[in-house]
């Protein structure tokens, strides 16, 4: 009869637990307009996180509107947050995560085609991320460029080095005259030298 008592408590807590976890989801989702938030995943069986609370890494969830945090997390891979602003349109979201270890590279070996869509949309990216570098910096189509006692290239940015998409300019003036030159043709193409971010050096 013990033993008995024992396992209804047992099952008992167990649905509660349950309960909880089910109307945690509802409060989380509740309060506002909702949104339809549909989610595609790679890997697909990442564990996939909307504030806090696990969701389905593929398919569709009602979300209030406004901002959420989207974490995706799974052994072998780097994991990945994202803060996504719902504004009341059905949002379509892709969870990419890229490997960083022996459990990633295996499972890459083991999933050919969800790996070729993978380092598709890293390209597609890619090819993206420098189309905005390109609009933000329209020095970019001119570098490298040599001049009269200069160069000019692209480096990492010095005031924002953690951001992929900020860049510095950077200046290697030769001879006294070397700078002005370099200020005059920033100048020439209508850009102001103090909206840039130019690191400069002086060559040998």
């Amino acid at each position: 009869m013990l033993e008995e008592n024992r396992g209804l408590l047992r099952f008992g807590a167990v649905v509660l637990v349950v309960v909880l976890v089910v109307v945690g989801g509802v409060l989380l989702f509740r309060g506002g307009s909702n949104t339809k938030l549909t989610v595609m995943s790679i890997p697909n069986d990442l564990t996939l996180r909307l504030d806090g609370h696990e969701i389905p890494a593929n398919g569709e969830v009602n979300v209030k509107s406004g901002k959420h945090t989207l974490e995706g997390s799974r052994p072998g891979f780097q994991s990945y947050t994202q803060t996504i602003d719902i504004s009341g349109k059905a949002l379509n979201y892709k969870m990419y995560l890229y490997a960083n270890g022996p459990e990633g590279r295996e499972w890459a070996q083991r999933n050919p085609e969800q790996e070729l869509e993978l380092e598709h949309e890293a390209g597609k990216n890619y090819d993206e991320m420098v189309d905005r570098l390109r609009a933000k910096y329209p020095v970019l189509a001119y570098l490298p460029y040599v001049g009269d006692g200069f160069e000019a290239s692209q480096a990492p940015s010095k005031s924002d080095p953690n951001n992929p998409e900020a860049i510095s300019l950077a200046i290697e003036v030769y001879g006294p005259q070397g700078k002005t030159k370099a200020l005059q043709w920033i100048q020439g193409y209508g850009w102001n030298p103090t909206t840039l971010d130019i690191i400069w050096t002086t060559g040998k």
